[in-house]
């Protein structure tokens, strides 16, 4: 019995409370580590500092406020006059600078002890040594993101004194807005709430940290998890075991917290790839310049933790931020480069910025990825494998092709988990582009790429992943992001105890390529994405903040044709035209700074876009400067005397790559001849310039008119503005004149030789008729140029989102006015007016020419609203299940029905200059020159105009506006139609110079390269500039309907070589060589061998002509981006 007793003993002993209640437990854990919950006095969060004190004894501050909201730099702040500061001053407004001088006397009893220095105006600092350089950056606030601690000595020799300074600003996280996205508030100001010094009680830090695990896992692994039962159990122990202000509790909680950990995981388990990371807007809720010491408070903060932990790796990204810091904090930068050097600080994502992919243009997503990567390789050594881009809204086709062209290999994002209608299917997997061009693609499965480092985040990870078939690795992005901060030193200590325990995923710090390069090695197959990784959510991005994506595109294509002018011309003498590189990347780096998804996409605050306009004021007045300066130094335009000859003409530069036709703006100059047409105010004439060369200039004689035809002076091809000569006989025109009529239904029938168009009194169009086709373009019953309103009131994210929803709830603006302004014979125009609401009107001028299928809506709109969204929609009588939308580098096809959810959320769509709907034999096109917006349903085609959101920006949109927008009906199927090169026509006007008739026939200088493709009307000439590193010519084409090309490469100046070459401009492979020139030969024999050597030059002189009259033959694949480096050779006369 005895024995029996005490075998009893050693068993489990009797619980004497009630079993453990999950929910009331979980939550009684809960609050063990909560600041703010009930017993916060008393639980682990009140152990965290042993000692601490604001006593003015040990702690004095002198402030300087810096006026006008300037920000100024260390050593002019050190120079100001301080007062006196304390613990509960307030600081502001909104964006104001404070600098502080710190004075800390180090209490005698905290000698020995690690001292931190604790700091809270709920505002962004930078703390600075007193030589100037950023020690740590500083959150405040009580958020997940708050660093209010800064470790001023390990081990404190106890009375000694320590100095620094902290430049205070003031604004949060998330700017100065009330809520996440509100506008500013101009007038906020900051409390000093906390300012202390403390010594960090460790044991209960340790402790904070393992309880922080333990719990997570009881919450978060499932309560039917043996686990997660054990895990709760554990924590329970831990709660009962404390005591306040008793260390040896903590020891004991430390043991119990231990042995848990102690669990391992098996072989098999996830591995999860731990990548630290501080997401930085380059602009968003604040301005650019505040972005600039967001950099240096974040950098600092993370080579702190560099220091700290030595397996600690931050990965980083846009070096537009990196040559901030290099300019703007030498000491800092010189931290980076050597955290760099240690495989610690990780540039990634080779883009200037993490730009938005849908609108920029091709070739400013091209400039992103020279910029980006030709920065890292300059200032590093090495170019970035990963394509990084964790935030921007949706993806274009073209990426996995260009950034293969820029040297990487893979591509991570996460932002697609963000999708409110459709999941997207993968986690891992290649994405495949227009060209077929594949990319290894990761999307993190915790959906985040501002991750705590939480076990939820794990459990997360594993069961989002949505490929672990075939791969069982993941990415975790961690640290406070989007306005910087971070990780904190918790993450990392949290993630150092979850590296191997039992019931969570394997969890390693790691770098980017060694997760691409694991999924490569031990993965035998994955799944495919053919085509844009589109996004079901922010579709009003597209329109907002109109002024900017105006300035974007105009920018885009000035800097286009300025560096294709100057590219050619310092090709025949580097002399007299030095190419301007420095201006040129000065100019890029603008417009690919603004290209950031928060900026271009219109979704920052107001101030982001009045330094916006900055900028675009200064691409805008430079580029157009560079280029009249040089138009004039190449056409010798400096002599103005030459202006004075009477007779006159125009010099018609056409800088894309194909002859063109058009009616053009004269200016009214004295000695100008009477005009076939003048324009309705008098302001100019009109003439039909032909034949008008690509990439060059054409001399365009202008003949007087006023002569009757018979005359001797008249030459040919005169005519009259007025309809009649003076003896009363029609004029006789070289083309046919374009007419105005009114039918009986009183409506305005406006007619050339190809169209007839018929506007109603109210300015809808009510028919077009293809008069080569004989096809009416409009149904019976429906209209085209109608505009329509729609109540316009997201979810949340106001000025991101258009929701589905707002299809349903609009209004058609009917009532207008129609006035003939211009009845031809050149160009006929019809003066459109409408209320569009009783705050905002609308004024067109609606033009049709004699040389065109091309119909102008010259736009105008007074614009006062609120959350509402104005399009333009056209009817056509054509049967299309999808519309060809511009994309960079070639089209996208998307629906016009909603027969899935996948089809619906595709309501509102990006297109560059044009979308398409066409049948098999005919086709229109709705181009734009400012736009991004379209929508499209059945057999209607919308563009999108003008929205009004109020956050956060108040202001957004309000205001004038200028649009141009035209339909291009055409012939033919859209793969077989002249579109993408009518979407050029229309974005790119041709520039005319008047100047001296006896000038016409030598505009360019002799030599001049002139380039033309032959034999591929789907291939486009987009890109003529100077290489990066060399004297050669770098020209970009591209494939633009998804086809087979083969072509031939002319230029009026021998091609000496030709190397295909990626985007970074490395050579791929020589696909032409011109054949080597006439070699010195020994002549000592006798006259005769002379004479053979001679006759041998000249039929080696003969061949090299027949082979550059050949040009150089071309072949692309469907969609195909190919960069041309071409060496001209500029000795040899070519007749």
């Amino acid at each position: 019995m005895q024995r029996y007793l005490q075998a009893q003993r050693q068993g489990p002993s009797v619980l004497d409370s009630p079993k453990l209640i999950r929910n009331i437990t979980i939550d009684r854990c809960s609050n063990f580590i909560s600041g703010g919950a009930n017993g916060n006095d008393v639980n682990l969060m009140s152990q965290l500092y042993k000692a601490r004190t604001n006593s003015e004894d040990h702690i004095s501050i002198w402030v300087y406020s810096v006026p006008d909201l300037q920000r100024i730099s260390f050593e002019e702040a050190i120079q100001q006059e301080f007062r006196p500061s304390r613990l509960g001053e307030w600081f502001g407004p909104s964006w104001s600078t404070h600098w502080f001088n710190v004075e800390i006397r180090i209490p005698v009893e905290f000698a020995g002890e690690e001292v931190h220095f604790i700091w809270n105006a709920d505002s962004e600092a930078l703390i600075w040594d007193m030589d100037g350089v950023p020690l740590q950056g500083l959150t405040g606030g009580s958020g997940s993101d708050a660093r209010h601690e800064y470790i001023l000595t390990h081990q404190a020799r106890g009375g000694e004194t320590i100095q620094f300074y902290i430049e205070m600003a003031c604004n949060g996280m998330f700017g100065t807005g009330n809520g996440l996205i509100g506008p500013p508030d101009p007038n906020r100001f900051f409390n000093l709430n906390e300012l202390d010094i403390a010594v960090p009680n460790k044991l209960a830090w340790q402790l904070l940290y393992d309880f922080q695990i333990i719990l997570g896992m009881a919450r978060d692994l499932g309560s039917e998890t043996l686990r997660a039962s054990h895990a709760m159990y554990v924590a329970n122990r831990i709660v009962n075991a404390f005591r306040p202000d008793n260390d040896d509790s903590i020891l004991e909680c430390l043991a119990i917290s231990g042995e848990f950990m102690t669990s391992k995981n098996g072989d098999a388990q996830h591995e999860i790839y731990a990548l630290g990371h501080c997401h930085i807007d380059t602009a968003w809720l604040w301005p650019f310049d505040e972005t600039i010491r967001k950099c240096a408070r974040s950098w600092a903060s993370q080579i702190d933790l560099m220091d700290r932990y030595p397996d600690y790796k931050f990965v980083c990204s846009q070096p537009q931020q990196y040559e901030w810091v290099m300019q703007n904090y030498p000491s800092l930068w010189a931290r980076v480069r050597e955290k760099v050097e240690m495989g610690q600080f990780i540039p990634t994502g080779g883009t200037w910025v993490e730009m938005d992919t849908y609108m920029p243009g091709g070739e400013a997503l091209c400039r992103q990825f020279l910029l980006g990567q030709r920065f890292f390789e300059q200032q590093f050594g090495k170019r970035c494998k990963v394509f990084w881009l964790p935030d921007s809204f949706g993806y274009s086709p073209q990426l996995p092709q260009l950034l293969r062209l820029a040297d990487m290999q893979y591509f991570f994002t996460q932002k697609l988990s963000w999708n409110n209608v459709n999941k997207f299917p993968a986690t891992t997997f290649w994405w495949i582009g227009l060209d077929g061009s594949r990319s290894l693609t990761h999307m993190a499965p915790s959906e985040t790429y501002n991750a705590q480092c939480s076990p939820e985040e794990l459990l997360r990870s594993v069961r989002n992943h949505r490929d672990k078939v075939y791969s069982n690795a993941s990415l975790l992005v961690y640290g406070n992001g989007d306005g910087g901060g971070g990780p904190l030193a918790g993450m990392i200590e949290r993630l150092r105890r979850m590296r191997d325990l039992d019931g969570l995923a394997k969890v390693k710090m790691s770098t980017p390529v060694e997760f691409y390069e694991k999924v490569e090695r031990d993965t035998r197959e994955l799944s495919s994405w053919k085509g844009e990784l589109y996004f079901e959510l922010h579709r009003g991005i597209f329109t907002t903040h109109a002024l900017c994506k105006k300035y974007n595109r105009s920018s885009e294509f000035l800097l286009r044709d300025v560096e294709m002018l100057s590219a050619l011309a310092f090709a025949i003498d580097k002399a007299t035209y030095p190419y301007e590189k420095d201006t040129f990347d000065e100019l890029w780096k603008m417009v690919c700074v603004i290209q950031f998804h928060d900026v271009l996409s219109g979704s920052a605050i107001e101030m982001v876009y009045d330094d916006c306009l900055r900028m675009y004021n200064k691409i805008d007045t430079t580029g157009k400067f560079m280029r009249d300066s040089l138009l004039d130094k190449v056409m010798n335009m400096d002599d103005t005397s030459a202006l004075i000859v009477d007779a006159k003409g125009l010099a018609v530069v056409n800088t894309l790559a194909w002859t063109r036709e058009d009616v053009i703006e004269v200016p009214l100059v004295d000695g100008l001849p009477t005009m076939d047409q003048y324009s309705a105010f008098g302001q100019c004439g009109y003439t039909l310039v032909k034949d008008i060369r690509g990439l060059g200039v054409t001399g365009v004689p202008l003949h007087r008119t006023d002569l009757h035809p018979s005359d001797p002076e008249a030459g040919d091809g005169n005519s009259y503005n007025d309809g009649t000569d003076y003896t009363g006989h029609l004029p006789r025109y070289d083309y046919e004149p374009v007419s105005v009529t009114t039918n009986e239904q009183n409506s305005i029938v406006v007619e050339n030789k190809y169209l007839q168009m018929t506007m109603d009194r109210f300015g809808h169009m009510i028919g077009l008729y293809d008069k080569q086709c004989e096809r009416e373009l409009i149904k019976a019953g429906e209209r085209g140029n109608v505009f329509k309103m729609y109540e316009d009131i997201p979810l949340f994210w106001d000025a991101w989102d258009v929701e589905i929803y707002h299809l349903e709830k609009y209004r058609t603006v009917e009532e207008g006015s129609v006035q003939i302004l211009e009845r031809g014979p050149l160009r006929a125009s019809l003066l459109v007016e409408k209320p569009i609401s009783p705050t905002s009107r609308l004024r067109q001028i609606v033009i049709l020419t004699a040389a065109s299928r091309r119909i102008d809506f010259d736009t105008e709109v007074e614009w006062n609203e609120n959350r509402q969204f104005l399009k333009v929609e056209f009817a056509w009588d054509i049967m299309a299940d999808s519309i060809s939308y511009e994309t960079q580098y070639g089209i996208v096809q998307r629906p016009t029905h909603y027969n899935t959810s996948w089809d619906s959320a595709k309501f509102e769509v990006m297109a560059h200059k044009f979308a398409d709907m066409s049948e098999f034999g005919y086709g229109v096109a709705l181009l734009n020159d400012c736009k991004y917006g379209y929508s499209a349903h059945e057999n209607k085609l919308r563009l999108s105009l003008i929205r009004s959101p109020k956050a956060p920006d108040s202001n957004c949109d309000i205001g004038h506006h200028v649009l141009r927008y035209a339909i291009y009906p055409h012939q033919g199927h859209f793969m077989q139609s002249d579109v993408v090169r009518e979407g050029y026509n229309f974005n790119v006007p041709l520039i005319t110079r008047m100047v001296p008739a006896n000038r016409l026939s030598r505009l360019f200088p002799d030599g001049f390269p002139q380039f033309r493709l032959e034999g591929a009307p789907n291939v486009v000439l987009d890109t003529i500039k100077k290489a990066e590193d060399s004297d050669c010519l770098i020209l970009r084409l591209y494939e633009a309907y998804g086809g087979h090309a083969s072509a031939r490469l002319h230029c009026s100046v021998a091609m000496e070589t030709i190397e295909a070459c990626n985007i970074l401009e490395d050579a791929i492979e020589t696909i032409y060589q011109l054949a080597s020139k006439t070699k010195g030969v020994d002549r000592t024999f006798s006259q005769n061998i002379r004479f053979l050597d001679e006759d041998f030059a000249q039929l080696q002189h003969q061949a090299r002509q027949r082979q550059q009259a050949e040009g150089a033959s071309l072949k692309l694949n469907p969609f195909q981006v190919l960069t041309l480096k071409i060496k001209l050779d500029l000795d040899t006369p070519w007749s």
